[in-house]
């Protein structure tokens, strides 16, 4: 319990990645990547429950010799690549709440994002509770504005794309990092989103927000995070 509420981690680690080979267990700095993302939220001291959704007996195993429990696999038709983020996220409240497990507010902390910490979690859920709201999303500065993408056609006319502006006037736009995702309950299995009426950002840094989809995005994260922390 943290600040009288009831949080449960969620961390979706399903088997079967297309992009990058059993990302989810690959050895990141000596130890799966999962783990990074367990041990971030044990050491927050905010949840009642730490919990893997993965459809593997494998992955299970792997998570709970990390320090997660694992009391019921995720449906195969909810771990392809088209499965969408809300089923295996209802999938899980409603199983807990089957097994007397309810709680008040959930976290999605995906293992792709190594690099967040366990201050990032506290403060986002201090934000959560002080501020009494029903989500919170974590945000970091766009590495580019937007007006600079666009469309190429065939024959590679670049009549879409215009650069007469000032890179400083589009220094305030975010993009969802997918680090952190923290939600009422009771608000998701209502309306099946994070991007509700009475919800925030928190923003974070461009090294905490690094997220793994790619070899080269794996390579960069594991450089930087040895990099912090080998003396």
């Amino acid at each position: 319990m943290y600040n009288n509420k009831t949080f449960l981690a969620i961390i979706p680690a399903r088997s079967g990645s297309n992009g990058l080979k059993n990302k989810n267990i690959k050895l990141f700095a000596g130890k799966p990547l999962m783990y990074y993302s367990i041990n971030q939220a044990i050491n927050s001291n905010i949840f009642d429950a730490i919990f893997v959704s993965t459809n593997s007996q494998k992955y299970a195993q792997i998570a709970k010799n990390c320090g997660a429990s694992v009391p019921f696999l995720r449906p195969e038709q909810l771990s392809v690549n088209t499965s969408l983020a809300d089923e295996y996220i209802v999938n899980a409240l409603e199983n807990f709440i089957k097994i007397g497990g309810k709680f008040d507010y959930f976290a999605v902390l995906q293992p792709t994002s190594p690099l967040r910490t366990s201050e990032d979690i506290i403060q986002a859920a201090d934000l959560l509770v002080n501020e009494n709201l029903d989500s919170v999303v974590g945000v970091c500065q766009a590495e580019h504005p937007v007006q600079y993408y666009g469309r190429i056609s065939e024959d590679l006319n670049m009549h879409n794309f215009s650069y007469l502006f000032n890179r400083q006037d589009f220094k305030n736009f975010y993009r969802i990092n997918g680090a952190i995702y923290l939600c009422s309950c009771e608000e998701f299995l209502k309306k099946r989103t994070f991007y509700l009426k009475n919800s925030k950002a928190y923003i974070m840094d461009d090294k905490s927000s690094i997220d793994i989809d790619t070899q080269l995005d794996f390579e960069f994260a594991e450089f930087i995070y040895l990099k912090k922390n080998t003396k």
